[in-house]
């Protein structure tokens, strides 16, 4: 039989301890714990959020997940495989209900063996014979053999490869009906075959039965209840009666029963959305639940990104005109449907092979944490511009790199374009006039007037060169486009506007300068900045008009 270390010894401290180790830590705690039920990897995740130190893998749970009876329909090797996702899943003990052992004491070794391997805690068993029947069906079901089940516990225990791996022998003599004389002789000769607790069971309305028999036994070994049946019971009556843990045996299973049936039935009922779509949980929080953002991280840790250029994104700015929507975040951290705004252009931007992304914070900048993008602060963001908030980031124009206000949304073909697109310079215009009546009077506009006009010619693919940028209504019936705030540069091309950046900053002209002074500042120096047209397919956030539509574009 495997050595186990006592809790508090100076050998114990000196190793890590294992999930086996958290919970025999649990069940030998004077104090009363609490583990709750879960039958899969996402129903752990939410076990462990919630605060609970440990999870009961029901057996009826994951039988009824798997749409079959909880009569060992679901094969222990089906079961196991469930039991990997939910321990690859979370961080907290997992006890497993494992039936009767599925068979004598060879498939007991064997199924503790498979359970170490896997890093599962500990497991329950129960005094009954296999195929297992539920406890709560029918009445006076027969029980094993005392001394065969002690083979079966003295098996489990010979095998377990963790020393600290627990076996909880169930008792089921109150439930079948054989009293509490049977349920003591049995809890002691489980006890001495070697079990760490015992879970005593009863059926019962009251917790009577569970306190006689805990009065009786004296605290011999831990005791373990399952207080389905008499769920009224107060629990500090459990605390009294010094049962060491309480399982909440399978009501994250029947949560899930009522709330899909709720939501399946309004949606055939209604053959609409709209009855639901607020009253369920956000497709965000799912994405958070299983780990989307680790995904993102460790894919821009490991992947090539084959020497693309680098995004850069502007994201300082508060949003004032949002009102309280951005008290407590800037606007590029808006929700659109259930996902940041930034969120949406950092994936589009990688979907478009682009792994680097930095982003530039600063108004609230404690909320932008996204998953897979590197930061740096312009802490000075209420006193200065755009232009100031690039040159926080002019440590990686070193080479290719692409340019973006960071609350922009745009379809991909128009990033696949701009990054094809030839020139040390190229930026994006919307070719597309907006008329008064779509935006508000004093929304900013960036209008640029180019060498020619926008032809829409198919065959049109003579060069344009940006000419003149400025954010004025005046003249803006001269404009041939809007200025959409992205912009591709060359490696030559991110050497000169880093330059242009420390000329700026000499001359004290960087604190107050835009994107459109920057280019202005280029073209006066004879840069030349190409231009690819576009007709819509993106949009801004400067106000509610624009949150509003952009909700309804995505």
């Amino acid at each position: 039989m495997a050595t186990r270390l006592p809790i508090g010894s100076a050998e114990a401290q000196s190793e890590p301890v294992s999930k086996a180790g958290r919970l025999r830590a649990l069940l030998q705690a004077p104090a009363l714990s609490f583990i709750m039920e879960a039958h899969n990897g996402l129903s752990g995740k939410i076990v462990e959020e919630a605060g609970f130190e440990g999870i009961w893998a029901s057996g009826l749970s994951m039988s009824a997940a798997l749409g079959v009876r909880d009569n060992n329909e679901a094969s222990w090797t089906q079961v196991l495989e469930m039991l990997e996702f939910m321990a690859d899943a979370t961080t907290i003990p997992i006890l497993v209900d494992g039936d009767t052992g599925y068979g004598n004491f060879n498939n007991v070794r064997r199924l503790v063996r498979k359970l170490c391997q896997r890093g599962i805690a500990g497991v329950c068993i129960e005094d009954k014979l296999f195929p297992k029947t539920n406890s709560f069906i029918g009445e006076n079901q027969p029980l094993a053999d005392v001394e065969e089940f002690c083979g079966r516990i003295k098996a489990g225990k010979d095998s377990q490869s963790d020393g600290d791996f627990q076996l909880v022998a169930r008792v089921e003599a109150l439930i079948a009906g054989w009293g509490m004389e049977e349920a003591l002789r049995r809890a002691e000769a489980y006890r001495e075959a070697g079990a760490d607790a015992v879970l005593i069971h009863s059926k019962k309305a009251t917790a009577d039965e569970i306190t006689g028999f805990c009065e009786a036994w004296g605290g011999r070994a831990p005791v373990v209840i399952v207080p389905t049946m008499y769920h009224r019971t107060p629990t500090q009556t459990f605390r009294d009666a010094g049962v060491s843990m309480v399982i909440w045996a399978n009501h994250n299973m029947r949560a899930a029963v009522s709330a899909m049936r709720q939501v399946s039935t309004a949606i055939r009922e209604s053959e609409s959305l709209v009855a639901v779509e607020e009253e369920i949980t956000p497709v965000r929080e799912v994405f958070a639940l299983t780990g989307q953002a680790e995904l993102a991280a460790a894919e821009a840790r490991y992947l090539a990104t084959g020497g693309g250029p680098r995004a850069i994104l502007l994201a300082a700015s508060r949003g004032a005109k949002l009102g309280p929507l951005t008290e407590q975040r800037p606007k590029c951290m808006l929700d659109v449907r259930g996902e940041p705004l930034l969120q949406r252009l950092v994936r589009t931007i990688n979907e478009s092979g682009l792994r680097d992304v930095t982003v530039v914070r600063g108004y609230r900048k404690e909320a932008i944490a996204l998953a897979g993008i590197e930061t740096v602060d312009n802490d000075r963001y209420g006193e200065t511009g755009e232009a100031a908030s690039l040159a926080c980031a002019r440590d990686r124009l070193d080479g290719p790199c692409l340019i973006s206000y960071g609350d922009i949304l745009f379809r991909r073909h128009v990033l696949d374009g701009l990054l094809s697109a030839d020139g040390d310079i190229v930026t994006v215009v919307d070719a597309r006039r907006r008329a008064d009546s779509s935006r508000a009077p004093d929304r900013p506009v960036d209008w640029v007037r180019c060498s020619r006009p926008f032809t829409g010619s198919y065959l049109d693919d003579d060069r344009v060169i940006l000419e003149a940028i400025w954010n004025d209504e005046t003249g803006a019936d001269d404009a041939h486009g809007e200025f959409i705030g992205l912009t591709r540069l060359s490696e030559d091309g991110a050497a000169l506007v880093r330059a242009a950046l420390d000329a700026m900053s000499k001359d004290g002209t960087l604190d107050g300068a835009d994107l459109p002074t920057l280019f202005t500042r280029l073209i006066g120096q004879g840069a030349a900045i190409d231009v690819l047209y576009i007709t819509g397919h993106w949009l801004d956030v400067d106000d509610a008009f624009d949150l509003a539509s952009l909700r309804n574009l995505v």
